[in-house]
């Protein structure tokens, strides 16, 4: 059975396709055609942001594939810089608007703090507001469920304190070479399905002398390995690409990762995203 037919259920009941497609630096005119190369394919699960500056195009391949809308899993994430609920019912209902698909699978809070704040200031109540405006429109079945991204466990703490439904999800920068071992612990003993972004780590993994050496053992490829790594983790990956190559490849993970080298992966060290470093996610804060 191949990965892009099996799922996860999330802790309202809602099924998530084990491996979705990133469009992260996928313009807004070429995320059309990324997207029904995907669906293609045979992806089921297509993740966008507000901050992407792509819904439209995402939307169009949504609606442009010969797919059935309720076979698809459509995410995207209110901006991180929303932390007022007036200003997320807005955004919400615009994210709806430029998707134009009906209805939204997930939807994330990309971030705890303004991306020109990234993991400064405290943003406490303002992450409550927002979450209130995502709980009301998942009420109101416009969002089939709700999320975080790169929230931590204090600001998961503070919306399981103050909201009237949990998190489904949280979507975090995880990859071999950076597994946050506690924040996944806590995420799983709350039901959250923990989303891996950049599983390859924005592509300097392909660098990496120790996984290469470990893909070598399989006959894999080191996206691959990476790919299988956060799914046997029990998290669900979004290697982002716009190559229907790629695209094909990164499916192509029906083989399994011995105890011993996921041990090896879990405890290694690979941070140093060279240039990307300059975006917030990146940078060490």
């Amino acid at each position: 059975m191949s990965i892009l037919n099996e799922t996860y259920t999330l802790a309202n009941g809602v099924e998530i396709p084990k491996l979705g497609l990133g469009t992260w630096f996928i313009d807004d005119d070429k995320a059309s055609d990324a997207v029904r190369a995907a669906v293609e394919i045979g992806y089921r699960n297509i993740d966008t942001a507000q901050a992407y500056g792509n819904e439209r195009g995402v939307g169009e391949g949504v609606r442009a594939s010969r797919v059935a809308r309720e076979d698809l899993f459509v995410s995207t994430k209110l901006a991180a810089e929303i932390k007022d609920y007036d200003a997320a019912v807005t955004a919400i209902d615009d994210s709806l608007a430029k998707l134009d698909v009906g209805y939204i699978d997930l939807m994330l809070i990309h971030a705890p703090q303004p991306w020109d704040d990234f993991r400064g200031g405290d943003y406490a109540w303002g992450n409550r507001q927002a979450w209130r405006a995502m709980e009301d429109a998942h009420k109101a079945g416009k969002i089939r469920a709700i999320g975080v991204s790169n929230f931590l466990q204090p600001d998961l703490e503070n919306i399981l304190a103050h909201g009237t439904v949990a998190p489904h999800v949280n979507q975090v920068l995880l990859h071999a070479g950076n597994t946050p071992e506690d924040l996944l612990t806590f995420c799983e003993g709350q039901n959250i399905l923990v989303q891996a972004y950049s599983p390859i780590a924005h592509g300097t993994l392909l660098d990496s002398r120790q996984i290469t050496a470990i893909a070598e053992k399989y006959a894999v490829s080191v996206p691959q390995l990476c790919i299988r790594y956060t799914l046997q983790l029990g998290t669900q990956p979004l290697p982002k690409t716009a190559n229907p190559e790629h695209m094909r490849s990164n499916a192509e993970v029906d083989f399994e990762i011995s105890e011993a080298d996921m041990a090896a992966l879990r405890t290694l060290d690979e941070r140093d995203y060279g240039e990307h470093a300059a975006f917030p996610v990146y940078s060490g804060k």
